[in-house]
């Protein structure tokens, strides 16, 4: 049974939860999301297996998961970008962020999701239970396919493409 870390506002741990009772019950736990760029400044995408628990068939970032107790958020970010698409790089915490967003299955996402940045231009091995495709697109491609099709796309990212690109720019001036 795989649980998440139930967290406050400001990220101090106040239990341990059955990760799908804390999606049924919408309560707030830690989460990290993963945006990895190559050198072109272009951006990996995954869609997530139709399979998957919740947003399956959708775009989303490189990799997204939870932290187990007693990880650090970098540590969390490489086991799972390993497991989820065969990647091994370097991540930096940039920021994190707070967010409430239903999601397909009856469930809710309520997650302070902690941002890691990493640089990758190899050719992903993604677990196929995890990834059904995957992609590098530019930035400017990605928000105008993001506006034109949003339901092509997990909730989370959504949320997070703004403030991501907004970080991002204050690295690449």
């Amino acid at each position: 049974m795989e649980s998440v870390i139930l967290v406050d506002e400001y990220d101090h741990e106040i239990g341990v939860m059955e990760k799908m009772q804390a999606h049924r019950e919408a309560q707030l736990h830690r989460a990290f999301s993963i945006f990895l760029f190559n050198e072109q400044e272009e951006m990996l995408i995954h869609r997530r297996a139709m399979n998957k628990y919740h947003s399956g068939g959708l775009w989303t970032n490189a990799c997204c998961s939870h932290q187990r107790l007693g990880e650090s958020n970098i540590a969390a970010g490489k086991r799972r970008l390993q497991e989820e698409m065969g990647i091994a790089c370097d991540l930096k915490e940039m920021f994190s962020f707070i967010y409430k967003a239903p999601l397909d299955n009856e469930l809710t996402e309520h997650e302070l999701d902690h941002v890691l940045f990493g640089s990758f231009s190899g050719t992903p091995s993604p677990n196929p239970e995890e990834v059904s495709d995957y992609k590098f697109v530019s930035l400017d491609e990605l928000l105008n396919d993001v506006r034109i099709n949003p339901k092509m796309y997990t909730e989370w990212f959504k949320i997070a493409l703004p403030l991501v690109i907004k970080e991002r720019n204050k690295i690449t001036v």
